[in-house]
């Protein structure tokens, strides 16, 4: 099985997502800001991708900080599809 070697985080408010590039930006996560890809449902047309060996901190943070997100993502044989607290894909 192909799996993507990054995460991409999808928000319902653009507040959200802001707060959330400020938070991982200042921990000095490498992320890149991007349009949400169409497969997701979410309110927001902006997602933040990261490489997936930064998972838990970006996950520790966003918990820690209650930002508000939609999901965590992660490309299964070409599709996205939500992963857990564990980066584990959600059946």
């Amino acid at each position: 099985m192909q799996v993507g070697d990054t995460v991409l985080i999808a928000f319902d408010s653009t507040q959200q997502a802001l707060r959330a590039e400020m938070l991982l930006e200042y921990a000095d996560i490498d992320i890149d800001t991007r349009p949400t890809p169409k497969e997701i449902t979410a309110g927001c047309a902006l997602s933040i991708e990261f490489p997936y060996d930064q998972f838990g901190m970006a996950y520790e943070i966003v918990v820690t900080q209650d930002v508000v997100v939609r999901g965590f993502f992660r490309l299964y044989e070409g599709h996205y599809q939500e992963i857990d607290e564990h980066g584990e894909r959600r059946m």
